[in-house]
């Protein structure tokens, strides 16, 4: 039994347990890093296996192998764990996923009781179900599932032909390229620089900050409908950049701003002379302040 995205469902924890009980799952991981000192990566290897009990395929169990199976939790970016912290109530389902998906070149990383075999549009589909067992919030499943079809709409389906998988990805690419170029046009019309957007144009402020957020709203709305059986996705896909966009933009540029402050720290004649150039042109600063006639209106 399928489980409609609409349809209310009342969670359901206790389809994820223990291997061969009905326990509550135990989660025991263990910390592995890689690289050099300057770059690790993080990565854990699950010591326990649990399992999910699914409408549709039954007992999941994750990994198939303890000794070689390795996860990065959630796989969020590092700019959007305010939004979708690594841990919570979503981890569980996102140590499913983890498992039920594998590249196509490799051994499966679950096991199915029933001896189902699941691509990776099911797996999207068992993972939205999970999230809805753990009673994760709403918004944050609906954004989590899409991110993940965005990206199995990316690598492909080893169900799908090459002329279903490009249609796919072509209508995500230009969903992201159009929301992408009409987020920066809406950003400069907002602000005077252009008026070139249809529903902004020239009016006041307040009236062009709320064409823009119903822009952000329509336009992905109609460009998610080329997703075709992924168009719910699609939609949220696209309204969640939209919308998030600038942020996303400003924690990018704090991101890297803290990124290049570590790289300098680490080279100390480097920090030194930025750390120096920093100050003398703070003074500065402050001097030809201070020395600029105060203008009010």
């Amino acid at each position: 039994m399928q489980l409609s995205p609409w349809r209310p469902v009342r969670p359901e924890p206790e389809r994820f347990h223990d291997e061969g009980s009905a326990d509550p799952p135990k989660i025991v991981l263990e910390r592995v890093e890689a690289g050099d000192v300057h770059r690790r990566t993080e990565r854990f290897r699950m010591l326990h296996r649990i399992a999910y009990r699914d409408r549709e395929y039954g007992d999941l169990l994750v990994p198939a192998d303890l000794g070689t199976f390795e996860t990065d939790l959630t796989s969020v970016p590092t700019i959007f764990t305010w939004l979708v912290p690594r841990t919570g109530r979503h981890l569980p389902p996102a140590l499913i996923h983890d498992g039920l998906v594998h590249a196509p070149d490799e051994a499966p990383t679950y096991l199915s009781v029933e001896g189902h075999v699941l691509d990776r549009v099911a797996a999207d589909r068992v993972f939205r179900a999970a999230m809805r067992d753990t009673d994760t919030g709403p918004v944050r499943s609906w954004l989590v599932w899409s991110a993940i079809t965005l990206s199995t709409i990316w690598h492909g389906s080893a169900t799908w032909s090459r002329a279903t998988h490009l249609r796919y990805k072509v209508a995500a690419a230009a969903t992201v390229a159009i929301v992408v170029v009409l987020g920066v046009l809406a950003t400069l019309d907002l602000f005077d620089v252009i008026d070139e957007v249809p529903w902004m144009g020239e009016r006041s402020f307040v009236l062009e900050l709320v064409g823009g957020l119903a822009g952000a709203v329509v336009v992905p709305l109609l460009l998610g409908l080329t997703w075709g059986r992924f168009a719910v996705a699609g939609v949220v896909s696209g309204i969640a950049l939209a919308v998030l966009l600038h942020v996303t933009v400003a924690l990018a540029l704090i991101t890297l701003a803290y990124q290049a402050a570590e790289w300098i720290a680490r080279r100390r004649p480097v920090a030194a002379i930025v750390i120096a150039g920093v100050v003398i042109t703070a003074h500065l600063a402050l001097i030809v302040l201070f020395l600029t006639p105060f203008r009010s209106n």
